[in-house]
């Protein structure tokens, strides 16, 4: 059986990093550990240590908080099992700066490399649950998928520049020995850190 399409994750990110202007930026679990890489910027909160599946709600009180500002919350697929009732949430209240990328590589790579239960591996059937599908039966209408890096970075500035909320799927490979993220300073200090920059701009 041929291995479907799939991008580096350090890649993907880079290719955001470098499309982010002026919004804030969550990351957890792998997308956190390599966003640290790339280099720190006043509107991050690298959710590290994190409670798995958190993010999009935090990121979506953060969108209504300043509905002015994008926020843009890079998930894993492990994480966005815990917490599938967060899409149906964000539609709700429908935040037209919020965007949602789910980072889907099939495995709970920084605990382990445990195979998720959407991943064909982990089921009898041999089938694989559609993230998109799932999300547009949530109620999202901007809904993105990628495989192929080219295309991502070609298409970044339309999936930005999409009125919200906003869902996008990155088929990306496992970061062999990827490590937990660490936390780049006491997560109470680091919110108080953003309160105060946003307060500021």
């Amino acid at each position: 059986m041929t291995s479907p399409p799939q991008m580096p994750l350090p890649a993907a990110l880079e290719v955001l990093h470098d499309a982010r202007t002026d919004q804030i930026v969550i990351t957890t679990m792998g997308s956190a550990r390599e966003w640290m890489q790339l280099g720190s910027d006043p509107l991050d909160f690298v959710y590290a240590p994190s409670a798995m599946g958190e993010a999009p709600a935090v990121g979506l009180g953060l969108a209504l908080a300043q509905p002015d500002r994008q926020v843009i919350v890079c998930n894993g697929d492990g994480c966005m099992l815990m917490n599938l009732g967060s899409l149906v949430t964000v539609t709700a209240q429908a935040p037209r700066n919020y965007v949602l990328i789910v980072f889907e590589n099939g495995h709970y790579e920084v605990t382990g490399m445990q195979q998720t239960a959407a991943s064909a591996e982990a089921r009898q059937r041999g089938d694989t649950i559609d993230f998109c599908a799932t999300a547009r039966g949530c109620g999202f209408t901007s809904v993105y998928e990628f495989d192929d890096l080219n295309a991502w970075r070609d298409s970044i500035a339309t999936v930005l520049g999409d009125t919200g909320p906003t869902f996008v799927l990155l088929k990306v490979a496992p970061v062999p020995g990827g490590a937990v993220p660490r936390s780049p300073a006491p997560p109470a200090e680091r919110a108080a850190a953003l309160r105060v920059t946003l307060a500021d701009v």
